[in-house]
């Protein structure tokens, strides 16, 4: 939290909606007071910082939101990691990305896993034991999965990997890896198998560790003969794109979660600057141009919470496909947000700009929010495919 900054947390008002139990209530209570003392998490070392805010993570029980028990019907609660995903991004970026990184690290696990590997990976998982990360993108290969290159060979009791992965959150800090990787099966999608690799697997390295505007851990992984044993086959040979799908259609709500939770503390900072900030013998929301900018931007940040939340509360209460619905959340959430935290910004004048105050942070930590686990347009696309089927 910036410093000198008088709020405490976000509102809970919309935890009235139709779409929330008492449980859901008091995950939010507990994310409140862990949030709570989080204290400044910004500069120092990145990596460490996200160890850090995994064990601790775990250590409160929250993990428990996001990374499945390790039987086999554990059951994901959408809208816990949605609540999870708000409250943490409208207090700390990287509190966020610690944990959703556990779960989408490990969904593919938990979805086909052999008990064995869900009996290895998700307790430490869980309890903030092992970071976790999701190795799916390439260089040539980001919203078009098919075109992965990055290679698996069965010799006896093992397979062989060979490629790279890159843009790979945790990349270089995880304990365990969930990667895809194309065994052959037919050609395409349907050639694409999924595997845990661990990172002293040998002929496993990171090939190179990437800076970008938010700071976040992130690498390019190398695989040069990388021996694994084929008991870390998740499900069967060629079903690698259905899993990953399936992990990401989990999650893909959440990211709109996320982009809600930097929108609402962008609106809230820019609503205190907008009463306290005098000007023109008055103060700054005097202005209409303020007010009309503020209307905007809650009406933008009510109807992200309202898709966002139809999106998961369908997923968990009526057991249907929410493919189009998580589509809408992400692309509406994430755009709405990179306007809002823009014209919170703008409300704050050169302040906005100076490195450190919390609204110029965030404004680094959106873009990425509209690309990664599919871009804007890729939303486009589904949406626009569903409508045309009648969906």
């Amino acid at each position: 939290m910036t410093p000198g900054s008088i709020l405490r947390g976000p509102s809970r008002e919309h935890l009235a909606w139709p779409f929330f139990d008492a449980g859901h209530s008091e995950y939010a209570a507990a994310l409140d007071a862990f949030a709570a003392d989080l204290g400044d998490t910004h500069g120092g070392n990145v990596d460490e910082t996200c160890r850090s805010l995994v064990r601790r993570l775990g250590a409160a029980g929250l993990l428990e939101a996001s990374v499945a028990g390790d039987r086999i019907d554990a059951v994901i609660d959408s809208r816990l990691i949605c609540i999870a995903r708000e409250t943490l991004a409208w207090h700390c970026g990287l509190a966020d990305f610690a944990f959703a990184m556990q779960g989408l690290g490990t969904g593919a696990v938990a979805i086909a896993g052999a008990p064995e590997l869900r009996a290895l990976v998700l307790p430490k998982a869980r309890h903030g034991e092992w970071v976790a990360a999701f190795a799916l993108s390439e260089k040539e290969a980001g919203s078009d999965v098919a075109a992965m290159t990055c290679s698996a060979r069965r010799e006896g009791d093992h397979y062989i990997l060979d490629g790279e992965k890159t843009w790979i959150s945790n990349g270089g800090i995880a304990d365990v890896y969930t990667l895809f990787a194309r065994t052959g099966e037919a050609p395409g999608a349907r050639g694409i198998s999924a595997f845990v690799v661990l990172p002293d697997d040998p002929g496993f390295s990171i090939a190179d560790r990437i800076d970008v505007m938010a700071p976040h851990p992130l690498a390019t992984l190398r695989f040069e003969g990388c021996r694994i044993p084929a008991a870390r086959l998740l499900g069967s040979p060629g079903e690698g794109f259905k899993i990953a799908m399936r992990t990401l259609d989990i999650f893909r709500a959440s990211v709109a979660a996320a982009a809600l939770g930097f929108a609402r503390r962008a609106l809230d900072e820019a609503t205190v600057h907008a009463r306290s900030r005098r000007m023109f013998g008055g103060v700054l929301g005097d202005q209409q141009l303020t007010q009309a900018a503020l209307g905007d931007m809650a009406a933008g940040v009510d109807a992200s919470a309202l898709l966002t939340y139809r999106a998961a509360w369908r997923r968990d209460v009526q057991k249907a496909s929410t493919t189009r619905e998580a589509a809408m959340a992400k692309m509406v959430a994430t755009e709405t947000a990179q306007t809002v935290i823009d014209r919170a910004v703008q409300m704050f004048g050169g302040r906005g700009v100076r490195s450190g105050e919390i609204v110029e942070q965030f404004y680094r930590e959106i873009r990425a929010l509209r690309i990664y686990e599919g871009a804007t347009e890729v939303q486009k696309l589904i949406i626009g495919r569903d409508v045309l089927k009648g969906g």
